[in-house]
């Protein structure tokens, strides 16, 4: 029999999951500025940044769909 969670603990466990991926997105951006700035060829950095703007969109979908069923 599994255990069933309460729309509260739902919501946490989600909070923490989905706070992964926002600070995951921003630490591949950081880094990736940080590339453009310290090195000549500014590619490498530039993918970095575009590759944490792709994390952080995955996160809004999520979040985007997670609030239409719940709605």
């Amino acid at each position: 029999m599994k255990k069933r969670l309460t729309p509260s603990e739902e919501f946490e466990l989600m909070k923490m999951v989905l706070d992964k991926f926002l600070w995951l997105g921003t630490l591949i951006m950081g880094f990736g500025l940080y590339k453009v700035f310290t090195e000549q060829v500014t590619l490498p950095g530039m993918t970095l940044i575009i590759v944490g703007a792709v994390v952080l969109i995955i996160f809004l979908l999520l979040i985007v769909k997670e609030y239409e069923i719940i709605k």
